[in-house]
C-alpha cells in the first residue's frame, strides 16, 4: 500500500513558540503556533489539515459512487469543520460537520442522500476519525432534475 508522510518542527514554549508543518510532497508547509491552534492567530493547524484531508476524501468516493449508478457529477464542494473543544482530556475534535453541494442530473433526493451517506461510510478520511463522537453530514443536490 501508498504510504503518505508530514512533518512538523517545533520551536520555544507551548504559548510562545512556533513551528512549521510540512507535507510529504512538497505542495505545502504552513507555520503553526498556539493562537493558530487555539485562538483565531494566524497560520495553519492540524485541524485545518484534517478538515482539508476529510473533503478531498470525502468527494471522491461520492463521485464513485455516483458514477457507479451512471450519475456523473457536475460539480462536487465539499466543506468540512471541525470542532475544537475542552473536555476533561483537554482539547479535543468533539464533532465534524462534512458538508456537501453536488450538481449531479438525475437523481431523486432521497436516492442521493443514501448515497452521500455511503460515500461517508466508505471515506478513508471519515473511517479514521471514527474515534470522533460526532460527524455530520449535510448533502445538497444542487441545479438538477430528478427522474421520475
Amino acid at each position: 500500500m501508498t504510504i503518505r508522510e508530514a512533518s512538523a518542527e517545533w520551536q520555544g514554549t507551548l504559548r510562545e513558540g512556533s513551528g512549521r508543518l510540512r507535507l510529504g510532497s512538497g505542495v505545502f508547509e504552513g507555520a503553526y503556533s498556539f493562537p493558530s491552534r487555539f485562538e483565531n492567530g494566524p497560520g495553519t493547524n492540524p485541524e485545518e489539515l484534517i478538515a482539508a484531508a476529510h473533503a478531498g476524501c470525502f468527494s471522491m468516493p461520492l463521485t464513485f459512487i455516483l458514477g457507479q449508478g451512471g450519475h456523473v457529477p457536475r460539480d462536487i464542494r465539499t466543506i468540512v469543520r471541525v470542532h475544537l473543544g475542552a473536555t476533561a482530556a483537554g482539547p479535543t475534535i468533539t464533532r465534524i460537520d462534512l458538508e456537501t453541494a453536488v450538481e449531479v442530473a438525475g437523481l431523486a433526493e432521497d436516492q442521493f442522500e443514501r448515497l452521500a451517506q455511503s460515500a461517508k461510510a466508505s471515506c478513508l478520511v471519515s473511517r479514521a476519525l471514527a474515534g470522533v463522537a460526532q460527524i455530520n453530514l449535510k448533502a445538497t443536490l444542487v441545479g438538477t432534475v430528478a427522474q421520475q
